[in-house]
């Protein structure tokens, strides 16, 4: 394998602190040297012009077609969007048609990732058989086969007795669980958040406080249980006040969010727009700066991309009845980079904070671990346009934001496996 010399980089390491113009070298795969100043013989050097040179960004939450909806988005074009997004390490959810809850699918998700020679697919088991809140999965025999935490997806658990169960069977395993924070009964049907807005639009609507239900309710059972407990999507003020002062009193519980919560509000919905239909939904002025206030003091513990593919169809219908969710995995840095955070932190929430909440051995630059790396200039505006980004779906709720922060390259085991310009 040839060697890659990165010269006139900027490095951050987010995990180690680092952020200055520095080397890095590349042999055989893995990260050789950093700041050495020897140029193994036929090495390929790549002068970065300054551009930013960090750990290929770790997305903890990603929902794919596969298997059986791969016209929403296959494994390989999901693969292609993430790279082009910087992103070399996925976790991606259970939920699927079988869902992911047997040793041999989450085997097979692992080996499809390989596959396309561009990421690391890391799954999800499912909490339940089905992911359909009945009976308990096989939580033992699908962490031996690899999955890195356990959930239902986008369906909340909503007896509080299973979840109980649940829990304290995750502790011993020392597992993580990942809970949809959203009151089911409260959300049925809807598909706003209760305001003045919805009501004018005449959408079936769900309380902000349905969310800070199912939170409150969680955290004391990860408190009676002490299980390891993370809420994912985090959407409202309510729910981060609770879960920073469960955070104070020492409970076990962690939580991200996803760009829609901090760059958009419900106004974004407009006329019926079903790109900004969202589960939870879009939430008020207050609520999108209560989560950029837990993204800067550290209640927020990762931001992941929520990419929720849909195709023509899902959205081409009347705002209640569209499928919720939009693409995140080609704008997931850009967005996180315009949160108003310090470059270094941004990226902490897209790297190590991820990779070392699902134990996933990412997110790093050290000597000798795999040369995952993402290339991008912070300063580039570039201008999301649906119908244009990589991977098969094209439900991005930014259609026509102008972004700052443009990936250049994405590097998988030293292989360069995406170039600006280069992809569909």
């Amino acid at each position: 394998m040839t060697s890659i010399v990165f010269e006139n980089v900027r490095l951050i390491d987010p995990a180690s602190g680092r952020d200055g113009i520095g080397r890095l070298t590349v042999e055989n795969g893995l990260i050789a040297a950093l700041d050495g100043d020897v140029t193994p013989e036929s090495a390929h050097v790549i002068d970065g012009q300054g551009a930013v040179l960090c750990p290929g960004l770790v997305d903890m939450r990603v929902a794919l077609g596969e298997p059986g909806s791969e016209y929403r988005e296959s494994i390989t074009s999901g693969a292609r969007a993430a790279v082009a997004g910087g992103i070399t390490t996925m976790a991606v959810l259970p939920n699927t048609s079988p869902a992911i809850d047997n040793p041999a699918l989450v085997h097979l998700l692992s080996v499809r990732g390989k596959e396309t020679g561009m990421v690391s697919i890391h799954p999800y088991g499912a909490l339940t058989r089905g992911c359909e809140g009945k009976e308990m999965a096989e939580l033992g025999l699908l962490q031996e086969a690899g999955a890195v935490a356990f959930t239902d997806g986008t369906r909340a658990i909503e007896d509080a007795k299973q979840m109980r169960n649940l829990l304290s069977y995750s502790r011993f395993l020392n597992a993580l669980v990942v809970q949809h924070p959203e009151e089911p009964s409260l959300a049925k049907g809807a598909c706003a958040t209760a305001s003045a807005l919805a009501v004018r639009l005449g959408l079936p609507q769900v309380p902000s406080a349905a969310e800070a239900i199912m939170v409150a309710r969680d955290l004391r059972l990860a408190e009676l249980t002490g299980a390891r407990l993370h809420f994912a999507h985090i959407s409202t003020a309510e729910a981060l006040s609770l879960i920073r002062e469960a955070k104070a009193k020492g409970v076990q519980v962690t939580c991200d969010t996803a760009p829609p919560y901090f760059a958009m509000t419900e106004e974004d919905i407009g006329d019926f727009r079903t790109y900004a239909k969202f589960s939870p939904p879009l939430r008020s002025e207050a609520d999108r700066a209560a989560v950029c206030a837990g993204l800067a003091d550290g209640t927020i513990d990762v931001v992941a991309s929520d990419h929720a593919p849909a195709d023509a169809d899902d959205k081409r219908l009347p705002f209640a009845l569209a499928r919720a969710g939009g693409t995140g995995l080609a704008t997931l840095l850009g967005v996180t980079l315009g949160a108003g955070l310090e470059l270094i932190d941004a990226l902490r929430l897209l790297t190590c904070a991820p990779a070392d909440l699902l134990n996933i051995p990412a997110g790093r630059l050290e000597v000798g671990r795999e040369a995952d790396l993402c290339l991008f200039d912070p300063d580039e505006v570039w201008t999301v346009v649906a119908g244009s980004l990589p991977g098969r779906a094209q439900n991005t709720p930014f259609d026509g934001r102008k972004l700052t922060g443009r990936v250049l390259r994405t590097f998988r085991r030293g292989v360069e496996v995406y170039t600006a310009g280069a992809l569909p």
